[in-house]
């Protein structure tokens, strides 16, 4: 297959590239735009009691929309306490407000059930007074088009306290979200600049040519665009919800894994020019001998991204699907437009420089690999042993389930106005949680039992305070408002909702009715649950599935058992380092839940992808007659450059995450830069050769895939068979 798509891209280029322009042009005329969203509660399943809560809420109350949509925190200037001037003028503010409110915005909430004026209400020491905005009835609070709201309002309120010793700051699901989508517009912008910038300079650095520099860019852009409109596509056809975050996670999986896999493939294009061949016969032999170990890394990639089905949160089942979408068409792209593009361009791809048909000594690989060769021990047991020191640090990772706080910067305005009404009212204020008592066969619900469920939750370990609310028209349900001791996001209240709330309310609820705790914190509650089965499910059926991937490509039951153990170390090693640097140097109080499915996505998938390279080259050299550790020994001299090369690459527009501004891309770049340049440069490179030359022959039983292969003729007697 490969020889034949060889064949093609050399001898039909513009055939190729023709067809890629038309693909493009189709997808980007009838694709839908890719849209994102911030609702968690969007990426849970009905059986879940926070959605059950919202539907009957939702059913019980449909006139009745009680959820916090903005909250206005009003501050002094000078920092000093407000003056009764200050929050009568805060109040008349707030009065006037109302007609600013767009569609997204109800009314302002009187805050003295007594007085209805009274609209702004000072904290207990009198350092700000805030005043609560409810949500439209059918607004969500996450939908882009209600926005608009959130700045109308912000500006009027600006204006109103301009000239005045007053400050304000607007805060709410609804700022926070329109916050988030400004943050990763511009998380978007700086890592894609940084990404380009960072391929550039070290494709620049390994080539030498302006061509090869700019050659990804362009590529990729070609391949980005097909890749976002065939998403779209999937996720509208099978109603999939994509996190705010998946635009900048596409863009540096596209650059990164695209120019990795250029790589690949002109690492052994350059080396069939050294060994005398003309340009389109190379770009046969480089497509035909380098392909198998470029599909089948890239096969490995999609199939763990794929794996996300089987999750049991909807953010994962539509991450995965778009991940592999993006590699399926970044995989095609390699193995036919780029072969096209370099066939087209001949030897002309690595001007201005001349040295490109100098073969490189590598004389530091080679000196690593004759190392190797002699002391494959040494070199399994000290690699192998540091990913196992790191990879004990893992069990000290503590998650935290703050996704609104993680993925906004510090000095954003909903996350100063929310520090502020954190630290000077109730934490559980700004996001209140409810109850919804329902009658299990549509009759009344008794309201002394319904007070029992709120007495019952009031006094609940970490609530702060519970309060009966209206029953629906019909009578059948009653909602409770409680507010929780600690920030709604935090360990304190996810802790207090899953026991103590949770069981204070099942267990005081009438015979004949259900309470249903809903709120923000009961779905991280909900979201942890999910996570947890997960892990128990995800993860072995992907290392399964890759198993078997490598079995095949290896011929072998041995070889794909410690290639896997080896990137499971691998995964711990990069948790454990990231805990290490994150909770215990930097002192956060936890990492974001979603990190350890991040740090599967990329190093287990991407690690493997080394790990293939790495070991066919190896299997490659034993083919020629050399024994276990010399054919360790001249994998690492020759297919090492190739994978130093791609580990830096990847690593670095990993890294570019770091500059997102929020605590999730700044973890997440930390962690999958540093897992994989674990994979690349301790697992690839030294761990899996050692451990290779250490079983020998055994390595590739029962398929015996190191045997000496008979010569295929003249033209491929000096051919060195992969990557």
């Amino acid at each position: 297959m490969f020889s034949a798509l060889g064949r093609l891209a050399s001898r039909r280029p513009w055939y190729v590239i023709a067809a890629w322009v038309v693909f493009a042009g189709l997808v980007i005329a009838l694709a839908p735009q890719l849209e994102t969203t911030s609702d968690q509660s969007e990426f849970l399943p009905d059986k879940y009691e926070s959605i059950q809560a919202a539907v009957a809420q939702s059913d019980a109350f449909p006139d009745t929309n009680t959820t916090v949509g903005a909250i206005v925190v009003f501050d002094r200037t000078d920092g000093e306490k407000l003056t009764d001037d200050d929050i009568a003028q805060a109040n008349e503010i707030m009065a006037g407000a109302g007609s600013d409110l767009g569609d997204a915005l109800d009314a302002v909430q009187p805050l003295d059930p007594s007085n209805p004026d009274v609209l702004v209400a000072p904290s207990e020491n009198g350092q700000i007074a805030f005043s609560v905005i409810g949500l439209a009835e059918d607004a969500t609070g996450y939908d882009p088009s209600e926005f608009d709201s959130v700045t109308d309002l912000r500006e009027a309120l600006d204006e109103a306290t301009e000239g005045t010793d007053l400050e304000n700051g607007v805060t709410g699901p609804l700022a926070q979200s329109y916050d988030s989508q400004e943050a990763s517009g511009d998380a978007l912008a700086i890592v894609g600049a940084a990404t380009i910038l960072l391929i550039v300079v070290l494709l620049a650095l390994i080539f030498r040519s302006v061509i090869i520099t700019l050659m990804p860019i362009v590529i990729v852009g070609l391949v980005s665009v097909v890749a976002n409109g065939l998403i779209a596509t999937a996720n509208k056809l099978f109603d999939l919800q994509a996190s705010a975050d998946v635009e900048v996670i596409l863009l540096v999986v596209l650059y990164g894994i695209g120019t990795d896999y250029i790589l690949f493939f002109l690492f052994r294009y350059r080396e069939r020019l050294r060994e005398g061949e003309e340009t389109r016969p190379a770009v046969a032999h480089a497509l035909e001998r380098a392909g198998e170990a470029i599909a089948s890394a890239g096969g490995a990639v999609i199939v763990s991204f794929m794996a996300l089905v089987l999750s049991s949160l909807g953010i994962f089942r539509a991450i995965g699907p778009a991940l592999a979408i993006a590699v399926a068409v970044t995989l095609l792209a390699s193995l036919t437009l780029v072969p096209a593009v370099v066939a087209l361009l001949g030897r002309a791809l690595f001007w201005p420089s001349k040295k490109y048909m100098v073969e490189p000594t590598s004389a530091r690989f080679a000196a690593a690999g004759r190392s190797l060769g002699r002391h494959p021990a040494r070199y399994a047991l000290a690699s192998g042993g540091v990913l196992a020191i790191l990879a004990a640090f893992a069990f000290t990772f503590s998650p935290t389930f703050d996704l609104g706080g993680s993925g906004l910067p510090d000095d954003v305005e909903s996350t100063v106005a929310t520090n502020k009404f954190s630290d000077n009212v109730s934490a559980g204020a700004s996001d209140p949680g409810y109850v919804v008592l329902t009658s299990d066969d549509g009759g009344g619900v008794d309201q002394a039992g319904a007070q029992a469920v709120a007495d019952a939750v009031g006094e609940a370990d970490g609530v702060a305070s519970a309060t009966l609310d209206q029953p629906s028209e019909d009578g059948s349900a009653y909602a409770i408002t409680f507010q929780l001791d600690a920030n709604p996001a935090s360990d304190e209240a996810i802790e207090a909702v899953r026991g103590p709330v949770r069981d204070a309310a099942h267990d005081a609820a009438p015979d004949g009715t259900t309470a249903y705790v809903g709120g923000t914190t009961s779905i991280f509650v909900d979201f942890q649950a999910a996570m947890n089965r997960d892990y128990a499910v995800v993860f072995p059926v992907a290392a399964i599935i890759i198993i078997l991937i490598l079995a095949l490509l290896l011929r072998s039951l041995v070889a794909p058992l410690y290639l896997m153990a080896s990137v499971g170390l691998g995964f711990g090693a990069t948790l454990g380092a990231t805990s290490i640097v994150f909770e215990g140097i930097k002192g956060d109080d936890g990492l974001i839940f979603l990190l350890p499915i991040y740090i599967y996505l990329f190093v287990v998938a991407l690690g493997t992808d080394y790990n293939i390279l790495m070991i066919a080259r190896l299997r490659e050299e034993v083919r020629e007659g050399k024994d276990p550790r010399e054919a360790a020994s001249q994998a690492v001299r020759h297919a090492g450059p190739t994978i130093a090369a791609a580990g830096v690459i990847l690593a670095g527009t990993f890294a570019s995450l770091m500059l997102g501004g929020n605590s999730l891309l700044v973890s997440m770049g930390f962690a999958i830069s540093f897992g994989i340049f674990v994979a690349a440069f301790v697992m690839s490179m030294f761990f899996t050769p050692a451990v290779t030359a250490l079983i020998g022959h055994r390595a590739w039983w029962p398929g015996h895939g190191d045997e000496k292969r008979p010569e295929k003729g003249p033209d491929l007697e000096k051919e060195p068979a992969s990557v």
